[in-house]
């Protein structure tokens, strides 16, 4: 049995149905069965379940609330992963951890390799980069992996938003400066399923890898290919950072490279044009 930490967020809905898909047995905990800010809860839970493999799909992502939260961003983004880290290597049992693009200061226009020194601009990304680092010392096998942009038909995220806005406005300012792989949550929770798979067998892959979607594009240009495929006549506006203050800084390059990943586990890069076409297609199918 795979133990995941997340419900209701868009990876741990995408990993139930890549379980159900592949007839994996998957145990998602939410809130009231193990409350990320309670870390103690979190190890309880692995202690008591004793799974086959444990995925992290949970985390605080509030990047801007966090600047006000930075307490409780790394209760959650570290002190939680590190229980879990934890109580997974005193089992020998691999964990997955889920981490982020903003572990990187955004520099340059090369993709970041996963050994590239991290340097994060905000508390998201700083509480990130701590609870990486907590999973690496338990000991334990394990997989850090960093992504981009997620997106899905379920919660909330910027093909939503841009659907809505879309349908409501003519223009949208859109930034066009920060430039990423946007990434499926099915492709992702696909990714996850993988290599908790395959570090079962294999603890050696123990280490820190990245998967995004390609190819990589600006926010303004995933907008534009939003309302492309949405037949929305919204017309996307340009804008740089500057004009879109937000209380935490975004790196400008998100762009990350993934080829460790394929050739470690031959997961190769998604194509997120496909993949929204499908999350289209899914919004579509739930409102019929």
């Amino acid at each position: 049995m795979i133990l995941v930490f997340g419900e209701s967020g868009q990876l741990a809905q995408a990993l139930r149905r890549s379980a159900e898909a592949g007839g994996l047995e998957l145990l998602a905990l939410g809130r009231a069965k193990a409350d990320l800010s309670d870390p103690a809860a979190c190890a309880r839970a692995i202690q008591h379940h004793r799974p086959a493999a444990v995925i992290n799909a949970a985390a605080y992502t509030a990047v801007d609330r966090a600047e006000s939260e930075p307490e409780l961003a790394r209760r959650i983004n570290t002190d939680a992963p590190a229980a879990m880290a934890s109580a997974a290597a005193a089992l020998g049992v691999p964990m997955v951890q889920v981490s982020t693009d903003y572990v990187f200061d955004g520099s340059g226009d090369a993709p970041f390799a996963p050994d590239h020194p991290p340097a994060p601009l905000n508390v998201y990304g700083r509480s990130k980069l701590a609870g990486e680092e907590a999973v690496r010392e338990a000991g334990g096998p394990h997989a850090v992996l960093r992504t981009s942009w997620v997106f899905s038909a379920q919660g909330v995220n910027f093909v939503k938003t841009m659907l809505r806005l879309g349908g409501e406005r003519a223009v949208l300012n859109v930034v066009a400066d920060q430039i990423g792989g946007p990434t499926p949550a099915q492709a992702l929770a696909d990714a996850c399923l993988t290599i908790a798979r395959a570090l079962r067998t294999r603890p050696e892959l123990s280490g820190c890898y990245h998967f995004s979607g390609f190819p990589d594009v600006s926010w303004a240009g995933f907008a534009r290919e939003i309302m492309h495929q949405a037949g929305l006549a919204c017309e996307i506006s340009d804008i740089s950072t500057a004009d879109f203050p937000t209380p935490a800084r975004r790196p400008a390059n998100s762009r990350l490279d993934c080829s460790a990943t394929e050739q470690a586990f031959g997961l190769a890069r998604p194509d997120w044009r496909a993949g929204l076409a499908g999350v289209l297609a899914e919004l579509k199918g739930s409102r019929a």
